[in-house]
């Protein structure tokens, strides 16, 4: 661009390309480099949102070899029937995660969470926010644990007023581990806080989370600076196995909140889950237990428990739903025998399904199998490589795999 043209002129031109040209664009010369590598252009650009390109990311375990993690990408428009499952490179820091699961996604960024060992989470363990159209992430190490019954909740989000990363952390006592305990001897829930611009876990001591309130650390979603959880009232019924309620948590305010379901939805308790679908918030669920009654899927409008609009129900044999597209769609799960499943979406219209790819490997009727919309941003760019906040990266010669060390956080 030519060089009579001011800067600030062209920042404004340049910030309505998508990531993939931006990339490209910061190899022109070093004042591009750096200024799109800068917060401020990085900022601008995300808040314009101009013409970015929508994914789908899909996440699954394949029992070949040593139950390994994939990850395999779309093109999330009108072609992706067309596209083949495209596997995507991971970050380093990704590589060092062991049993991982993806917390959500949001504003282009994925969260992963890992505990340090399957048996001792009073080591706490790692997140990572991972930006795909980038191919950069970063490590952050959580607080450790004190005691052997406490567990942790974790959520991410971007803070809608001043755009910062954050990340909560909220450790409680799993009521699985204090059977025979009375919740009265439990310490209250305790509530850290991770900011990417201060690089720092503080406490937060606003409206806690009741201490008989029970996460489901497997059923969470984060949708515009909100982050859920489904979770269950010890105090109403200890051995309740079902969840009763969302836990809510506020990116920009950093407080709480209960939500309770309203009476339309008590039939399908038993068997809630929650998704994502666009910015909002969707729990689905089946009538009846024992009988193929289809697939409840509602929609909580404006973050009010007394909203809750049934959309649709899925009455077609499927094993699993994995996720939603971008428009709405289900991405669903059917199993065809030895390990195989196929990824297709369901219309929810004509009720009809469409194949997207075979994902061979997959055990379990394809229930780990899942499916997570995100779009191109520049977040991150301006993080350091192989960067890991409160631990060290390290690589393990005899298991020729790099890994974390937090020993002295």
């Amino acid at each position: 661009m030519s060089d009579n043209i001011p800067l600030e002129i062209q920042q404004e031109i340049i910030k309505r390309f998508p990531v993939k040209l931006l990339i490209q664009f910061r190899s022109v010369s070093k004042t591009w480099k750096s200024l799109i590598d800068s917060t401020d252009f990085i900022i601008k650009h995300y808040n314009g949102h101009h013409a970015q390109v929508h994914h789908l990311l899909v996440k699954y375990e394949s029992d070949q070899p040593d139950y390994e993690n994939k990850y395999v990408s779309l093109i999330d428009d009108d072609t992706l029937h067309q596209q083949k499952l495209v596997s995507l490179t991971l970050p380093t820091v990704v590589k060092t995660l062991v049993w991982p699961r993806i917390v959500g996604c949001s504003d282009g960024l994925v969260c992963l969470y890992s505990p340090t060992s399957s048996d001792d989470y009073t080591k706490g363990g790692t997140v990572v926010l991972w930006n795909i159209s980038i191919r950069k992430a970063i490590a952050i190490v959580l607080p450790k644990v004190i005691g052997r019954i406490y567990r942790s909740a974790i959520g991410f989000g971007v803070c809608r007023k001043t755009n910062d990363l954050k990340i909560v952390n909220i450790t409680y006592a799993d009521r699985h581990m204090t059977k025979g305990m009375e919740t009265e001897t439990c310490n209250p829930p305790e509530v850290e806080v991770f900011t990417l611009r201060t690089k720092v876990w503080r406490r937060s001591y606003g409206n806690l989370p009741r201490k008989s309130i029970h996460f489901n650390r497997h059923n969470e979603v984060v949708a515009d600076g909100v982050f859920y959880w489904l979770a269950a009232d010890r105090g109403l019924d200890y051995g309740m196995s079902y969840c009763n309620m969302i836990i809510s948590f506020d990116m920009t305010s950093e407080e709480f909140r209960e939500i309770t379901f309203p009476d339309s939805l008590t039939d399908i308790v038993w068997s809630l889950t929650m998704y994502k679908l666009g910015e909002s918030l969707v729990i689905m669920g089946q009538e009846d237990e024992f009988e193929n009654s289809g697939l409840d899927v509602w929609m909580m409008g404006g973050g009010d428990s007394k909203s809750f609009t049934k959309l649709f129900t899925i009455t077609s044999e499927i094993d699993s739903v994995a996720g939603f597209r971008r428009s709405g769609e289900p991405v669903i799960v059917i199993s065809k025998g030895n390990g195989c499943n196929q990824l297709s979406i369901y219309e929810p219209n004509s009720k009809r399904i469409d194949n997207v790819g075979n994902i061979d490997g997959v055990g379990g009727g394809g229930g780990g199998v899942s499916a997570y919309p995100y779009m191109e941003t520049l977040l991150l760019l301006d993080q350091p490589d192989l960067k890991v906040y409160n631990g060290v990266l390290k690589w393990d010669a005899k298991n020729k795999r790099p890994w974390i060390d937090a020993t002295k956080v």
